[in-house]
């Protein structure tokens, strides 16, 4: 544990308990309901036994169990407060995101720093906690599209280091405060925290880090730690180096054999394919089969070497977000000049249409047209497009579509892994489709619902905003497209606010 650096305790606190039962007496006197009051005066009592180093590590360790279970329902109540909300996220809600990663955090740090204290033998049970907690104060990360800091990394990597040298790796402890995972080692909690963090979880939307979450959960222990690398062309190694901040010590095991998880992946993406739903795999009922095959096989490949490399594009780029917006950049011309106009607006624009044959002045056969689509400016940095703090900018939740002027011709595109820093600054990846793009719309009710046809090679897909409610194997209709009817044949993703197809002619 010597190549990580735990942060200085605060000495300014003092315990206002000495220990279990006087915990227990204290807690009974805390505000229950009040989730967030509840979690700040946990977190400090937890700092405060940190910072009380003539506390025998026995009565520290107690106490910081007792605290750990108090917290559960309160963690509970707050996590939904946060998890994939668009971002920046609200006062209220970033309130409830610290208040649950600070106590996951300093919980963890706490049980690390006396785990050192105790005979060897004896630290299974508090690098049990540390891992647990260090596993969970990421995930919350995850859950909030908050950029995770390699801190946590480090020390998962500590809690790795520690627990190899006193040989209690593999120690497998019953928690009382999370039965349902029965005995856990600590092997299983770092395999745990690694996998889904090379998985990149921002990529994720909240249906899928959801049911990713609980595979790995299922398959943690199917990974093994290794000192050294493997020769043998049928091992599936992975470098844990990726996720360190630095080069890791020999001491600590830097390889990940992860060819038994593979495979059980494997197994589940055959018998998805077989026709066996999600549900009776133990996958959850959150995500479809198909969905749960495109989820499995982008595991798979978060696990081989080498990635490929960042986009080099550096520059600015103007984004407009939304079908109807897309719509607009890549065909030239509102599908709905109305949209979004109030109702006094509205009205004018009605009586304009019946008095005069159009709804704008600048629809008159004298006026010059300008589009003016709605846009951000984004800077695009190391591969990812950044958008500075400050701006005046509407909150975004990722996937979702985009489009924009490249190089002067249109393009459609999805934004995707998209977080936030502390300081404000949002950070995403972008994907371009490619091949030719086409527009059209659908009707639903008196409105046009804007569409566009994917012709890449001789596949065709379709992408129609999120309520348009297609169905599967249903003819529609698309205006004003080169191919009036389709059918949507599987649903390949499901964005924030659109859904793209697999379709073919009707």
């Amino acid at each position: 544990m010597h190549f990580v650096s735990l942060p200085e305790t605060r000495q300014s606190i003092a315990p206002v308990f000495s220990d279990v039962n006087s915990a227990r007496a204290w807690l009974a006197t805390q505000p229950q309901a009040q989730s967030a009051h509840m979690l700040a005066a946990l977190t400090l009592q937890i700092e405060a036994i940190d910072a009380t180093a003539e506390q025998p590590a026995v009565v520290a360790i107690a106490l910081l169990n007792v605290l750990r279970s108090a917290a559960i329902p309160s963690l509970e109540a707050v996590e939904p407060r946060f998890t994939r909300k668009a971002i920046p996220l609200p006062a209220e809600d970033e309130r409830n995101f610290e208040l649950a990663q600070q106590f996951w955090t300093r919980l963890g740090i706490a049980y690390l720093r006396r785990a050192p204290d105790l005979p060897s033998s004896e630290q299974a049970l508090p690098l049990n906690r540390a891992a647990c907690a260090f596993r969970l104060a990421e995930y919350c990360y995850f859950q909030a599209a908050r950029e995770c800091p390699a801190f946590l990394d480090q020390l998962l990597f500590a809690v790795l280091d520690q627990a190899t040298q006193s040989d209690v790796l593999n120690q497998a402890l019953p928690d009382p405060d999370f039965p349902h995972l029965g005995k856990a080692n600590i092997a299983g909690h770092l395999v745990w925290a690694f996998l889904l963090r090379l998985l990149d979880p921002y990529r994720l939307s909240a249906s899928q880090l959801v049911v990713a979450n609980r595979a790995i959960s299922r398959w943690r222990e199917l990974c093994t730690f290794q000192v050294s690398g493997d020769d043998d062309p049928k091992s599936r190694l992975v470098d844990l180096n990726r996720l360190a901040a630095q080069p890791l010590p020999k001491s600590v095991p830097r390889w990940l054999d992860v060819r038994s998880l593979v495979r059980k992946s494997r197994q589940r993406l055959e018998a998805l394919k077989a026709g066996e739903s999600p549900e009776a795999l133990k996958l959850g009922r959150e995500l479809s089969a198909a969905a749960c095959i495109r989820l499995l096989g982008a595991l798979n490949a978060s696990l081989r070497l080498p990635q490929p490399p960042a986009s080099t594009e550096v520059g600015e780029i103007e984004l407009s977000f939304g079908c109807e917006n897309a719509y607009a950049v890549i065909r030239g011309e509102s599908l709905n000049p109305t949209a979004g106009l109030d109702a006094k607006s509205a009205s004018l624009a009605h009586r304009r249409m019946a008095m005069f044959g159009f709804d704008r002045l600048s629809q008159m056969p004298t006026a010059v047209k300008a589009l003016n689509v709605p846009g951000e400016i984004w800077s695009l940095v190391d591969g990812k497009a950044v958008r500075p703090a400050g701006q005046a900018a509407a909150r975004r939740l990722s996937p979702c579509l985009i489009a924009s002027r490249r190089r002067g011709t249109p393009q459609l595109g999805v934004m995707l892994g998209l977080q936030s820093t502390a300081a404000g600054t949002l950070a995403a990846n972008l994907l371009w489709f490619e091949g030719i793009i086409e527009t059209g719309w659908m009707k639903q009710g008196e409105a046009r619902m804007p569409a566009f046809l994917l012709r890449d090679a001789a596949e065709l897909s379709l992408i129609v905003p999120a309520g348009a409610g297609l169905r599967i194997n249903q003819p529609c209709t698309l205006e004003d497209s080169p191919i009036k009817h389709l059918l949507p044949t599987e649903v390949l993703e499901r964005g924030m606010d659109f859904v793209l197809y697999a379709c073919r002619p009707a």
